[in-house]
């Protein structure tokens, strides 16, 4: 799915999939850091929300409905200039017309680097 996607050219890769529960990893490099070298928070955000968007996509009827992101907050806690960040996206709030995911970002040491909060509106599809 993210062929040809923003997901793919950042390096977005995910690791783990299970119903409400998916993990991703994402490289620290020249696609990835702002000019002072450090990882972009729009990167970080970028990787939250591709993980809490197609978590809900794995928990719908495609054919009937779509997902999008409505609200993402964002707390950056610690910054990373090389190596990898992964996400980790769990849901917390499963109702018929939102999703809400918490999604912590880590270091390769295991290190909170953020913590991003995503609500995902379910639409149904136009005919």
């Amino acid at each position: 799915m993210n062929k040809g996607t923003m997901m793919e050219w950042m390096g977005i890769e995910f690791t783990e999939a299970k119903e409400g529960y998916l993990k991703a990893v994402m490289p620290v490099d020249n696609r990835t850091l702002q000019p002072m070298g450090l990882l972009h928070g729009g990167a970080t955000i970028a990787l939250a929300e591709t993980l809490g968007s197609f978590g809900s996509a794995l928990l719908v009827d495609l054919e009937k409905n779509d997902v999008v992101g409505q609200q993402m907050t964002a707390n950056h806690l610690r910054s990373v200039c090389e190596g990898v960040v992964y996400g980790e996206a769990e849901i917390i709030h499963r109702g018929k017309t939102t999703h809400l995911w918490n999604i912590d970002v880590k270091d390769e040491k295991g290190r909170l680097i953020s913590t991003c909060r995503l609500t995902v509106v379910i639409k149904n599809k136009k005919s």
